[in-house]
C-alpha cells in the first residue's frame, strides 16, 4: 500500500492526507485491467466502471467493485464524469486513475475528481488546460525554444501549403485525424474530422498543420514527482502506423541508436516540456524527426499512452506504480534506471487490413499467444508479456475501439525480439475475428523493419497489399482444409449410431468418393474430395498423402515431399460452421459449407453489405440516382470511426434500405446498384 502523503493542493484541488486504499479507473477494457493489475500488486483496491455493452467485460469480473453506466455510446457512460465521481463516491473509492482516451486528457474531469475530494492519478490541471489544446501547446512549446512544426488555420490553407493534416486538438489516437491532398476536399474532411472529434473526445476542435509524406515518429516518457524532480525515463519509436494511429512501437528507437546525440538533445527537449508547465506524473512529449536527427514537437500526452509497455521492459519500472506513488505526494527514487535490452510492442487488432482497415465486431471464441511469460507485469527474462482486454468468449462490439490485445516481445537484441514476437503471432491462436495478425508478422519480418528502416509512409513504400496477404500459403491452406475435412469426417463417425458397424468413410460404391466444401474469405470455394481405400486414404490433388491420426481436433499428415514424407499436426477447433485449423504451417480460417442452400439466402447483384454493424449517419445518394463506381452512397459510423460505403459500379441505385440514424447490423443490404450494361464496341 502508499505510504501516507502530506496534504497538499495540486492543480486547483486538494488532495487529503492518508494512503491510497481504493482505485477507480476511468476506463475500460485492456487499460482498466493494466491499472488493476498493479493495484493487487501493492494490496490497493479496485473499482470498475462499465457500459451495458461491457457487463460481461473482465475488467469488470476482476474489479473487488464494478458500477453500471447506463447506456452503451461513451457519450452516454465513459466520457460521463459527472456519473464516474458519483461512482467513485458511492464504492468507496478515494482516487481516480483516467487510463487513456475518453476523460484521460480533461482538465474540467481532472478538476471535477479533485474538488471532490478525490486523489487525481494524474498531472495538475493546469499542465492538462496548458497541453490540452495542441494549438495552444505548440505556442508555449515554441516560446520554450522546442522546435515545433507550425500551425495553419483551415481558412487560410491554400494549394502551396498542400499536403496538409486535420487534427483534432483534444485528443488522439488517430481520431478526427484526415490527410488533404485537394483544397476543393478540405471543408468536408474538416467537417468529417470535427464529427470524429466530437464523438471519441466530446470537443469538435480541429486545426491544420504542414504533412510531412514521410518521418519518425519518436516520443519520449518522461515521469515528474511534485519536488521538482523529471525523468526522461526513455524514448520509443511508432513510426509504423495506420490512419495515424500506432500499430507497432519499440524501445530504444533505431534511429535514435544510430544517431549520435539525438538521445540526449531528446531527453532534454521532453524535460524542458515538462518543466515548463509544472508537470506531475506520467506523461510524452511526441516528435516527428527526419533521418538526420532533427526533430519537430508534435504534442504533449499527459497521461500514460498505449505504448508504454515497452519503456517498461526497457527500464524495469513499473510506470503505473510510479503514477500512483507520485499521487500520492512520494518523491521519485533517487537513482534512474538504466536501459536494457530491446522491446516491441504490436497492437492487435480484430481489423481487416487488406479491405480498408475494415473494423470486425463479433465473439472472440479464442486468444492463445504462446511464450507468454506473463500478463500486465514487467518481464525479467527474454519472452512474451500479454496486455489484452478480452479473453476466451468475449464480444468486440462496434461502441468502442477494435484493440484486441497488445503483444509486447522483450529480448536482449532487437533481432530477438523482432523474432519472438513474430512467432509467437504467427502460432498464436485467434479465433472467430479477422484480425491484422497477418500482417503484423510480415511487418515484424520484412528486410526494412529488420534494418530499423521504418517511417510513417511504411505501409504505402512497402505495398499495404503485399504486407496483409495471409501467411499461409494456398497449397499449405488447401492442405490445412484437407486436415479439417478429415476431422470433421471423424467427428461425423464418432456421433453415428452405426459407426462401430461400418468402417469410416464406407460407401457401398467405392469408387464414388465422399465431398465436403469450405468457403476461404481470400481463396474461395474449395471441395475436398476423399475415399478411405484398404491402403489408406486418397485426397483427389493430394497424391500420396498418408492419415497418420485422426480425431475431431486433431489430424496427423504424412506429406510427400522430395526428399520424404513429412509429419504435419493440424489442430482443428469448430464454432457452429466456423472452423479454425491451426499448424505450423500458418493459420486458416474457413466456413463449412452446406450440401444444399436456400435460394431465400442469395443477394442481388450489386448489393452493398453493412460491413459491421453500426448507425447510418449521412446518405450521398437518392434512390433512382445514377452512381459512379466508388462513389459515395452512405457513410456508417463505428467503433468511433466514419466508414465510407461506395458504389460497386456505375449505375442506378435502384434500391436504398436505410435511413440517417438507422441502426444495421452486419451483412444488411444497405443498397442495390444496378450495373450499366456495356454497349459493344
Amino acid at each position: 500500500m502508499i505510504a501516507s502523503r502530506s496534504d497538499s493542493v495540486r492543480g486547483g484541488g486538494r488532495v487529503t492526507g492518508g494512503p491510497i486504499t481504493n482505485v477507480l479507473v476511468a476506463n475500460r477494457g485492456e487499460i482498466a485491467r493494466r491499472v488493476f493489475a498493479t493495484c493487487r500488486r501493492m494490496g490497493i483496491g479496485t473499482t470498475a466502471v462499465y457500459s451495458d455493452a461491457d457487463a460481461a467485460s473482465p475488467h469488470v469480473a476482476e474489479a473487488d467493485a464494478a458500477i453500471r453506466l447506463p447506456g452503451n455510446t461513451p457519450a452516454e457512460t465513459y466520457l460521463r464524469g459527472e456519473l464516474i465521481i458519483e461512482a467513485a463516491l458511492s464504492a468507496g473509492a478515494d482516487a481516480i486513475h483516467p487510463g487513456y482516451g475518453f476523460l484521460s486528457e480533461n482538465a474540467e474531469f481532472a478538476r471535477s475528481v479533485l474538488d471532490a475530494g478525490l486523489v487525481w492519478i494524474g498531472p495538475p490541471v493546469a499542465a492538462i488546460e496548458q497541453m490540452g489544446s495542441k494549438v495552444e501547446s505548440k505556442k508555449m512549446m515554441d516560446a520554450a525554444g522546442v522546435p515545433v512544426l507550425a500551425e495553419l488555420d483551415p481558412a487560410e490553407v491554400t494549394d502551396a501549403h498542400l499536403p496538409v493534416l486535420i487534427k483534432a486538438s483534444a485528443g488522439g489516437g488517430g481520431r478526427g485525424m484526415r490527410v488533404v491532398r485537394d483544397l476543393a476536399e478540405l471543408r468536408d474532411q474538416i467537417a468529417g474530422a470535427q464529427r470524429e472529434a466530437e464523438s471519441a473526445f466530446g470537443d469538435p476542435t480541429v486545426f491544420c498543420e504542414r504533412y510531412l509524406e514521410t518521418g519518425r515518429h519518436i516520443e519520449v516518457q518522461v515521469m515528474s514527482d511534485t519536488f521538482g524532480k523529471t525523468w526522461a525515463v526513455g524514448e520509443r519509436e511508432c513510426s509504423i502506423q495506420r490512419r495515424h494511429q500506432k500499430v507497432v512501437e519499440e524501445a530504444p528507437s533505431p534511429l535514435v541508436e544510430k544517431i549520435d546525440g539525438m538521445r540526449d538533445r531528446l531527453f532534454e527537449a521532453a524535460r524542458l516540456a515538462a518543466e515548463a508547465i509544472g508537470y506531475e506524473g506520467a506523461g510524452t512529449v511526441e516528435f516527428l524527426a527526419d533521418e538526420k536527427g532533427d526533430f519537430f514537437f508534435l504534442e504533449m500526452n499527459t497521461r500514460l499512452q498505449v505504448e508504454h509497455p515497452v519503456t517498461e521492459q526497457t527500464t524495469g519500472l513499473d510506470l503505473v506504480r510510479l503514477q500512483l506513488q507520485v499521487a500520492s505526494g512520494l518523491p521519485l527514487p533517487a537513482n534512474q534506471p538504466a536501459l536494457r535490452g530491446h522491446s516491441i510492442e504490436v497492437r492487435l487488432y480484430a481489423e481487416d487490413p487488406a479491405h480498408d482497415w475494415q473494423p470486425q465486431s463479433g465473439p472472440v471464441h479464442k486468444l492463445e499467444i504462446p511464450f507468454t511469460a506473463g500478463e500486465f507485469t514487467v518481464l525479467d527474462q527474454p519472452g512474451v508479456r500479454l496486455d489484452t482486454g478480452v479473453v476466451d468468449d468475449s464480444v468486440v462490439g462496434v461502441h468502442y475501439d477494435p484493440m484486441l490485445a497488445k503483444v509486447i516481445s522483450y529480448a536482449e537484441t532487437r533481432a530477438e525480439a523482432a523474432h519472438l514476437l513474430a512467432t509467437a503471432l504467427q502460432r498464436a491462436k485467434i479465433h472467430g475475428l479477422v484480425t491484422n495478425r497477418d500482417l503484423l508478422v510480415r511487418v515484424l519480418r520484412h528486410p526494412a523493419f529488420l534494418a530499423g528502416d521504418t517511417d510513417t509512409a511504411f505501409f504505402t513504400t512497402h505495398d499495404l497489399a503485399v504486407l496483409s496477404a495471409p501467411l499461409v500459403s494456398e497449397a499449405d491452406e488447401s492442405l490445412s482444409i484437407v486436415a479439417a475435412a478429415l476431422a470433421d469426417s471423424a467427428l461425423n463417425r464418432g456421433a453415428s449410431r452405426l459407426a462401430g458397424l461400418t468402417p469410416s468413410g464406407w460407401r457401398n460404391l467405392s469408387s464414388l468418393p465422399q465431398t465436403k466444401s469450405y468457403e476461404s474469405r481470400t481463396t474461395g470455394t474449395h471441395e475436398v474430395r476423399y475415399r478411405f481405400t484398404r491402403t489408406g486414404i486418397a485426397v483427389e490433388g493430394h497424391d500420396g498423402l498418408e492419415l497418420i491420426a485422426v480425431a475431431p481436433d486433431r489430424v496427423v499428415l504424412g506429406v510427400p515431399g522430395e526428399r520424404g514424407s513429412v509429419r504435419r499436426q493440424f489442430e482443428i477447433a469448430r464454432y457452429g460452421d466456423h472452423i479454425a485449423v491451426d499448424s505450423p504451417l500458418g493459420p486458416v480460417a474457413v466456413r463449412r459449407l452446406p450440401r444444399f442452400t436456400d435460394p431465400s439466402e442469395q443477394v442481388a447483384a450489386g448489393s452493398l453489405l453493412a460491413p459491421m454493424p453500426g448507425s447510418v449517419i449521412r446518405l450521398g445518394a437518392a434512390e433512382g440516382d445514377h452512381v459512379k463506381q466508388g462513389q459515395p452512397i452512405l457513410w456508417l459510423e463505428a467503433m468511433k470511426m466514419e466508414h465510407t460505403i461506395a458504389a460497386p459500379a456505375t449505375g442506378v441505385l435502384s434500391a436504398l434500405n436505410v435511413t440517417v440514424g438507422q441502426q444495421v447490423e452486419v451483412g444488411t443490404v444497405l443498397a442495390v446498384v444496378e450495373e450499366e450494361e456495356q454497349e459493344p464496341s
